[in-house]
């Protein structure tokens, strides 16, 4: 084969457009929320994950009414498609002569710091180190508070699932479930303990009122804006805490159904920018890509 056949089969398989589109779907396990954070069609999402599984010549996901997986080869191509993605970057980057300055205010959920996401951001720092990135951890609610008043560039947050105001870019959903510590009896006939953050906490507030709606009575056994005093407190036996499913703090486990406790529903974690232009602009459109081309590894490692 040529030199100009094999790059017109690689051009193909590792088109750049393909790939972030398959990032998507992979992220957020739907064709329709991948097509709305991407701003695109419907049917070119589907257009681009068919084209991509042609090109390899095997099927990327299993999907039917009701939900997307990924193969075994959709796992597999996650790791290929970020690295291909980041040359084609720098690539880029690198012959366009651009080069990211200024400042970024950057807040995150704790829920994110112990993951991969240090991971994310040193990558990041590398790629662009004239911008000087400032992180700040808080509740998700305190983060989207200081993004309106302008003292965030950009956040990656929970919101409760389904709850868009049109301006948040969907990393992924995951279900909200009660944890513990192993072993843990909740006593139907006494008050549910609870260990949760301050207000305005998504899952305090989604905890509260699911007990509220199932006429189960509970008292506080915790609170604390902390990710590790909770954690900690949950391992102690002190109580349950609604958490992230994807997000299972090690030494913790869900809460058995005969259990009884009410069903707390889904959340999402998304990204949502301020208002900021210019360069502060462009550094924030960069971190917010790397983020989303990385998303599925800001759970756990296994």
């Amino acid at each position: 084969m040529t030199g100009a056949g094999r790059a017109g089969i690689v051009g193909r398989v590792y088109e750049p457009a393909q790939l972030r589109t398959f990032l998507a779907v992979a992220q957020t396990l739907g064709f329709t929320r991948a097509a709305r954070r991407l701003g695109l069609r419907q049917s070119t999402v589907s257009q681009h994950v068919r084209r991509l599984e042609e090109a390899v010549g095997r099927p990327l996901f299993t999907r039917d009414t009701h939900r997307v997986e990924l193969t075994e080869d959709g796992q597999a191509m996650l790791g290929f498609a970020r690295t291909i993605l980041q040359a084609h970057e720098r690539a880029a980057a690198f012959f366009t002569g651009t080069r990211l300055r200024g400042r970024l205010r950057f807040g995150a959920s704790e829920d994110f710091v112990a993951t991969r996401l240090p991971e994310i951001l040193e990558a990041f720092r590398r790629a662009h180190p004239e911008v000087d990135l400032e992180l700040t951890v808080e509740l998700s609610g305190t983060l989207q508070a200081r993004l309106a008043a302008g003292r965030l560039d950009l956040v990656l947050a929970k919101r409760g699932g389904g709850a868009d105001d049109g301006g948040d870019v969907l990393v992924w959903s995951d279900a909200l479930v009660w944890i513990g510590a192993p072993g843990l009896r909740v006593d139907p006939d006494r008050p549910v303990p609870l260990i949760v953050y301050p207000a305005p906490g998504i899952t305090r507030a989604r905890a509260l009122a699911a007990l509220e709606a199932a006429g189960r009575s509970w008292r506080i056994a915790c609170t604390s804006s902390s990710l590790s005093a909770n954690v900690a407190a949950a391992r102690a036996g002190l109580g349950v805490m609604a958490h992230a499913r994807g997000l299972l703090p090690p030494g913790l486990a869900p809460v058995p159904a005969r259990a009884g406790l009410p069903e707390l529903g889904g959340v999402d974690f998304v990204l949502r920018r301020g208002r900021g232009a210019g360069p502060v602009r462009e550094a924030v459109d960069a971190l917010a890509e790397a983020i989303l081309e990385s998303g599925d590894r800001l759970r756990p490692a296994p």
